[in-house]
């Protein structure tokens, strides 16, 4: 069974298979997120409220409990987990590697459900989600294990 190997950021991830240890990467499928492209003006359908104390001071303006990219990483997050996930269940998942943006690795590996985190044999934490599959195979080891 092949080596699957994800190639992540916060807007994409690419899955790749190598069919040998040394094999080059083949790109079998792609996820989107637009939405992570987004500014933050962009995601939030609003400016903050303010508190006002009615004694003629300024007030307050309320924060957003959480960044919108934050949220919109940690989504995009979810959605790869969960695809990886069924590729488990599937049986198509035997052996995996992640190469992803640093941030987005470490939300990544929090979304990731603990069977599907038993086949990780590698993690790279670096950003090539827009490099070529020959560029990304150079930064992997040269035989990958199976």
């Amino acid at each position: 069974m092949p080596t699957t190997i994800v190639v992540a950021d916060s807007t994409r991830a690419r899955f790749f298979t190598a069919e040998s240890p040394s094999s080059p990467l083949i790109e079998n499928e792609t996820l989107a997120h637009p939405e992570g492209r987004l500014h933050d003006r962009d995601m939030t359908s609003d400016l903050p409220g303010k508190n006002s104390s009615g004694n003629g001071a300024g007030g307050h303006t309320y924060q957003n409990q959480t960044d919108p990219k934050k949220h919109e990483m940690a989504v995009f997050a979810k959605q790869v987990a969960d695809h990886l996930d069924s590729k488990r269940n599937a049986n198509e998942l035997i052996k995996l590697i992640l190469v992803a943006d640093p941030a987005f690795l470490g939300e990544l590996r929090n979304q990731l459900s603990s069977a599907t985190n038993e086949k990780i044999v590698y993690e790279l934490n670096k950003n090539l989600a827009r490099h070529s599959p020959d560029d990304i195979r150079k930064s992997l080891p040269q035989y990958l294990s199976h």
